[in-house]
């Protein structure tokens, strides 16, 4: 069931919203080349508790960490462990705060010193594929309005869009109905209400869109470098808040 926020949960989310958007750019700041994934971990760990937030995915379904940290051709999920770092990497960072029972849900990838131009195309069109998903949508519109911009948009530049993980709704929860699709047609899906907030969160190949999933390993099956942009947005009657 698609749940619909009232105003005062609302308020609740932006506060959440910006302790995970905050999280993230701190955690930005210490991508490097010999820094593990554990270390930005604790980063992102103490800085969400500072906050007076709680980590929304550590031992979330038995997740042992606060961050997803997918390396290369790691879609997502991965877990944070004790590799350095190397020069040309490219790491996705995903991560949740808990505020007063409600979760903000963001991703974001960053380049590992110094990256190749194709890996930097990458991670750029993954970034502005989100905001061609949001582009024009509000109160009104459909889920898969949001699907087929996301799809064109990353096609047209010669990518892939994974097609067997899907944005979500978010909450109380941290995944909640509906499912948002990063590839699809518009008109079709649940259609958008005011006070919805979902997660929005293309994640996208340089090779094709097929992925392997062996536990919370999900991974490029062709080997290919892999990139995710998300953020929870919160539907309105003229257009999307971003609260995170």
């Amino acid at each position: 069931m698609i749940k619909i926020k009232t105003d005062k949960e609302i308020e609740i989310m932006r506060r959440a919203g910006e302790i995970t958007r905050e999280t993230l750019i701190l955690v930005g700041k210490h991508v490097k080349v010999g820094v593990t994934t554990k270390e930005l971990d604790k980063i992102a760990h103490d800085y969400i508790v500072s906050r007076g937030a709680k980590p929304s995915f550590l031992h979330y379904g038995g997740f042992p960490s606060s961050i997803c940290a997918s390396v290369n051709d790691v879609v997502v999920h991965g877990f944070p462990d004790d590799r350095p770092l190397q020069e040309g990497d490219i790491i996705s960072i995903d991560v949740g705060a808990c505020y007063n029972g409600y979760h903000g849900d963001s991703a974001r990838t960053f380049g590992v010193g110094k990256i190749s131009p194709e890996a930097q195309k990458l991670i750029d069109v993954t970034r502005e594929s989100f905001f061609e998903g949001i582009k024009g949508i509000k109160a009104g519109s459909f889920v898969g309005d949001i699907s087929s911009q996301v799809q064109n948009y990353v096609e047209k530049h010669g990518f892939g869009v994974v097609r067997d993980m899907v944005g979500h709704g978010v909450g109380k929860n941290l995944h909640e109905d509906p499912n948002v699709p990063n590839y699809g047609y518009s008109g079709l899906g649940p259609m958008l209400r005011e006070n919805m907030v979902i997660a929005v969160e293309p994640m996208v190949t340089a090779g094709g869109y097929e992925i392997s999933i062996h536990g919370w390993d999900v991974r490029t099956r062709d080997g290919s470098l892999s990139a995710h942009y998300e953020n929870t947005i919160l539907i309105k009657t003229d257009g999307v808040e971003i609260l995170t």
